[in-house]
């Protein structure tokens, strides 16, 4: 079959060019057993779940999620080669569901023939459709293959109940600078799959910086480091930080502007703004817009934010937001982070009220207790005498001949409603004086 023989033909070729040294350092290095694992503690450290059902040969059919570079490709590599059975990895980008059924006509024959089971790796698995994601379904509940999926993405999201309820969800971090520290140093020394036989040394210091810029992502740290050395001078025996930097490329943002990362971000920034910590919400501002995102989002938020989480708390939060959306427009980029960057700092430190989405949410809801009440006799129009034959407008007192524009005891409410508050101001900023001017005029009307 196709891809049997395409598979059989390409093994060969991976070894040697993991034997020679050609093929990446990240590649070389990939841990072989569990104790080779750098970081994921909380998944493979002694007496953890995972740790205990590979020790087992029991497990069961995984999906891997965590951001580029975490390991989840090694850690399937450690899996298939710690339990007796077969690794086949298949990319969601370059596969198809002919090639899946052959991969499982071939499982299914390695079962029954040599009973050797099959560990069917799925690189990107969210980047299947819902049909393509079905068809594993039936081999994974048959044990014709242990399926383990890996994907960057919110697996909620992405990948199908169906095949979430048959799998457990394994969350990997972003890998912390001292254990990619710990990492680049076993490649430096390991001189059958890393870098010791070129007999380059290099200070803590020079590795931590290699590890901070690698944002967690082990296979970029491996790459710059593989990078810097191969650049060395002839006869050089040590990396200097110096060497670093002139093999690095400009450090990339962790974040995918249409992914689970973007409403992450996005999230943060509103929930700063809200907690008026300006230098967390500036902070947020600039990793979306830095990283690429559409600065047009960035400024539609704060707007809805000015009326949203200020309000009349401050109802000048809502021109300065306008204001920097308009500005934007005007200058572009990179300029217009000034009018983005200014309103986000004012909307962050400006007084803070809720009350407008409170009324919205109070109205809504009596809205839906008793539908579209009818407008009370005294609040209609009475344009023909018709209308007024039948009681329109009767009753109606003109607010503006009263003292303070106020007409004692009225309400403006139908008839369903009256006495119900549905706008209640907080005691923040401007609001309070618009709170306060309310409950003198209650107080006038219960006289």
């Amino acid at each position: 079959m196709a891809a049997r023989r395409r598979e059989a033909a390409l093994q060969p070729t991976l070894m040697a060019a993991k034997a020679t040294g050609t093929a990446p350092l990240a590649d070389r290095m990939r841990p072989r057993t569990l104790k080779d694992v750098v970081g994921q503690r909380h998944l493979v450290g002694e007496g953890k779940w995972l740790a205990d059902a590979i020790l087992r040969d029991r497990v069961p059919s995984l999906v891997l999620w965590g951001p580029p570079g975490a390991g989840k490709t090694s850690l399937a590599h450690v899996i298939s080669g710690s339990t007796r059975s077969e690794f086949v990895p298949f990319s969601a980008v370059l596969g198809g569901v002919a090639e899946l059924r052959e991969i499982i006509d071939a499982a299914r024959e390695r079962l029954a023939y040599q009973g050797r089971r099959t560990t069917l790796f799925v690189d990107e698995i969210h980047r299947f459709n819902k049909s393509q994601q079905d068809a594993f379904l039936p081999h994974v509940e048959a044990g014709t293959v242990t399926l383990i999926g890996a994907t960057t993405e919110n697996p909620s999201f992405s990948v199908n109940a169906a095949v979430l309820s048959r799998c457990k969800v394994l969350r990997l971090h972003a890998l912390e600078d001292d254990d990619l520290s710990d990492l680049l140093a076993r490649a430096l020394a390991d001189r059958e799959r890393g870098l010791g036989a070129r007999g380059v040394a290099a200070a803590p210091e020079t590795l931590g910086a290699i590890a901070k810029s690698a944002s967690g992502d082990a296979r970029r740290a491996l790459g710059l480091l593989e990078t810097a050395v191969t650049l060395l001078p002839e006869g050089q025996a040590t990396l200097t930080l110096e060497d670093v930097e002139r093999g690095a490329e400009e450090r990339t943002l962790l974040y995918d502007k249409s992914g689970e990362e973007h409403y992450n971000v996005s999230s943060a920034l509103i929930k700063s703004m809200r907690g008026n910590d300006p230098d967390a919400a500036i902070y947020w501002l600039l990793r979306m817009l830095d990283a690429g995102d559409d600065p047009l989002f960035l400024s539609r938020r704060l707007i809805i934010f000015a009326s949203e989480d200020v309000g009349n708390a401050d109802p000048r939060a809502l021109q300065v937001a306008i204001a920097a959306d308009d500005a934007f427009r005007r200058v572009g980029l990179p300029e217009g982070v000034y009018p983005l960057a200014h309103a986000c700092l004012y909307l962050a430190s400006c007084p803070k009220s809720n009350a407008v989405k409170r009324a919205i949410d109070a109205t809504r809801a009596s809205l839906a207790e008793r539908g579209a009440l009818p407008v009370p006799m005294k609040l209609r129009n009475a344009t023909t005498q018709l209308m007024r034959d039948e009681g329109y407008g009767q009753g109606y007192q003109y607010a503006h001949d009263l003292p303070g524009s106020h007409v004692p005891g009225e309400s403006y409410l139908p008839d369903e409603l009256v006495g119900r508050s549905l706008y209640q101001p907080s005691s923040e900023g401007l609001e309070k004086q618009i709170r306060e001017r309310l409950e003198r005029i209650n107080r006038r009307s219960e006289k």
